[in-house]
């Protein structure tokens, strides 16, 4: 294959990976220090990246025998935070050297979440941590660590793929070249309740000997396609992997499987932790095993034995020895019938270089939200599996990259983003969506898939008034004379905005918080609020409740987010309605959907800046959150120079 052949060599690609890689961990890591030491701990507690002050619950050996501690966060639980099952995190404590310097003193051992459930956190810490040191202490936190582990397997990842022969060499040089992709043949199979793409795409995943893309735009049940195709590869393998970027992607497609009644084995915890979710983690089943009393004990006769040595006690050894090796053959033995039993093994991407599948090997990998990890750690998993079937949708949220050079330089192309490039016969477009009204799809189907998408029937005119505009942009130019924000009754008075009492356009200008806190337009947020007020008030209060018509308000800002949320948290009018309105920021909604969005675009600037919402991949992620009504709110003076707010806009005005 000549060096022109619009591929370069996959070495050489791969090298090229790795350098962007080490670019991005070098940032992060710049950027966590910084954040620690220069950031004070009240920003890091409002990121969500920090819970102080703690108090410190019971300690004890878990199931897999780790030593956990329990900690509950005591102040700030409305703060939506970041710890989840496998973070690294970090404990300190706070000493005052005098009342205005009070200092960080950080305890000598780092710890994994194991399981975080609200406000209750459960930790693994080393058998050496001094745990008594923390408990009953005043000022102890906790704080999410810099995550080496991910990173040091991503660029094991990339070097053992670099090197690799066999089938991960093959799929390498596959999945980097115009090579034809190998399938077999055969007529396609009927499913009654898959539509004509969805059938086509779960016959495309069974005929692939090396790879299959499910293309799914949002609303097209990639999910229900997905679960149809783990089901029939099952009808021809023993077992499969299920791997995804995220735990919260993980325990979507878990869940949907357990209901279809496959056996389930969850290697980590998931992030909604409920009775269901938890009764097929790896961890509930092993301690479920009718061996592991018996395990438990012997576990517990090492630590004993261990605590109570004596000086010359010559048959020490031999006594461990022998209680060690009955612990090991007892772990395997029932390590092999949970994993004999399942028929998927699902966790993160990460998750599968855990210790528990060393040496396993898969007939088939699934990875689910493919278009949100990085490439790296898809090659984690990959090289346990002969096949590679990958879902997601590359038009929506792009993995996160943090370190500028690394963006410019590409790490942000997804391993699937390459091989729809390379191979565009290997990828099934799911064409029919089963979650918008027409108007609001349309934009998004255009834009984004060729306007291939369109509305099922039944979905196609859905709204909520009768003669209701689908789409509404209340452009915050003219709301300064249309609201003439005389409607700050809700209980806010002008003096608190800052607001003058003859409103101007500058009223609606963003501010900026704090350095990367991102961006706050306050008078914009309180036109939020008035504007999705009026439509409950058209909608009438008892249909709401009656109908449970659910909403979400959405800001690419977190500040913005948090703003919204605290006007929310105040309003009284609200009040009834807040079980079913949701604020959070686009990536908080992947994958959900609502009956009214409202999206708050909260850039407002002379200059026509608008940062990352240049990223249209976020947007369409937004906008393809409403099932029947979408409303933005923003500047269009700001907006519209982009070419796609300024198609937008106008859609919304015809």
């Amino acid at each position: 294959m000549s060096m022109n052949d619009k591929t370069q060599s996959p070495i050489l690609a791969l090298q090229q990976q790795r350098l962007l890689l080490d670019m991005e961990y070098t940032a992060d890591k710049e950027t966590f220090r910084k954040q620690t030491e220069e950031m004070g701990l009240m920003r890091l507690v409002k990121r969500g990246d920090a819970w102080c002050p703690l108090r410190v619950g019971r300690s004890y050996y878990n199931s897999l025998n780790q030593l956990v501690v329990e900690v509950h966060r005591t102040a700030d639980t409305d703060i939506e935070h970041n710890f989840e099952f496998g973070r690294p995190v970090m404990f300190f404590r706070l000493i005052e050297a005098e009342p205005k310097n009070t200092k960080i003193k950080y305890f000598s051992f780092t710890g994994t979440v194991s399981f975080v459930d609200g406000d209750r956190m459960v930790v693994a810490v080393p058998d050496s941590a001094n745990i008594v040191d923390m408990q009953g202490v005043e000022n102890v936190g906790v704080q999410l660590s810099f995550d080496e582990t991910s990173y040091r397997l991503m660029f094991e990842a990339l070097e053992r793929t670099m090197r690799g022969k066999g089938r991960l060499g093959y799929l390498r040089d596959l999945f980097y070249t115009n090579q034809k992709a190998e399938r077999f043949t055969f007529q396609p199979m009927r499913f009654p309740y898959l539509n004509a793409t969805q059938e086509q795409a779960v016959n495309e995943v069974l005929r692939a000997k090396d790879v299959a893309i499910v293309h799914g735009p949002p609303g097209t049940g990639k999910t229900t396609t997905l679960v149809e195709a783990i089901h029939e590869t099952l009808r021809r393998e023993n077992q499969v992997l299920v791997c995804a970027q995220s735990n919260m992607a993980v325990d979507w497609i878990s869940e949907k499987l357990v209901d279809r009644g496959i056996n389930v084995l969850r290697i980590g915890n998931p992030s909604r932790v409920n009775d269901k979710m938890l009764s097929f983690t790896y961890e509930r089943r092993f301690e479920s095993h009718p061996d592991y009393p018996q395990l438990w004990s012997i576990r517990k006769a090492i630590r004993e034995l261990r605590a109570h040595r004596k000086r010359g006690d010559e048959k020490y050894h031999q006594k461990q020895e022998s209680l060690k090796s009955r612990a090991t053959e007892l772990e395997l033995r029932i390590n092999a019938e949970l994993f004999g039993e399942a028929r998927v093994i699902a966790c993160t991407l990460v998750g599968s270089a855990n210790r528990l599948l060393d040496g396993m090997k898969f007939g088939t990998l699934f990875i689910d939200e493919a278009a949100q990890a990085l490439e790296a750690a898809c090659w984690i998993a990959i090289r346990r599996a002969g096949r590679v079937v990958l879902a997601g949708d590359h038009c929506q949220l792009p993995p996160t990259v943090k370190c500028y050079e690394a963006l410019k330089g590409g790490l942000d192309k997804t391993l699937m983003q390459r091989i729809v490039a390379n191979k565009p016969d290997v990828v099934t477009l799911l064409r029919v969506q089963y979650r918008m009204n027409e108007e609001i799809m349309r934009f998004s189907s255009d834009w984004f898939y060729g306007g291939q998408v369109e509305a099922a029937p039944e979905v196609r005119f859905r709204s909520i008034l009768d003669l209701d505009r689908p789409l509404e942009w209340v452009d915050t130019g003219e709301a300064n004379v249309e609201f003439g924000i005389r409607n700050y009754e809700l209980g806010f008075s002008n003096c608190e905005l800052g607001v003058p009492e003859v409103p101007s356009p500058d009223l609606f200008r963003e501010a900026f918080v704090g350095e990367s806190f991102g961006r706050i337009n306050k008078a914009e947020a309180h036109l939020t609020m008035q504007t999705l007020q009026n439509y409950f008030e058209r909608i009438g209060k008892q249909r709401l409740l009656e109908e449970r018509i659910d909403v979400g308000v959405i800001s690419p800002y977190r500040a913005q987010v948090q703003y919204l949320r605290r006007l929310i948290m105040k309003s009284e009018y609200f009040k009834p309605f807040r079980r079913h309105i949701s604020v959070n920021t686009v990536d908080g909604f992947q994958g959900q959907e609502r009956d009214i969005i409202v999206l708050s675009m909260v850039r407002s600037n002379d200059e026509g800046q608008i940062g990352f919402l240049r990223d249209l991949r976020r947007m369409n992620v937004a906008i393809t959150r409403a099932r029947m009504k979408l409303i933005i709110i923003g500047d269009s003076s700001t907006m519209t120079r982009h070419p796609f707010y300024n198609k937008l806009f106008k859609l919304c005005r015809e």
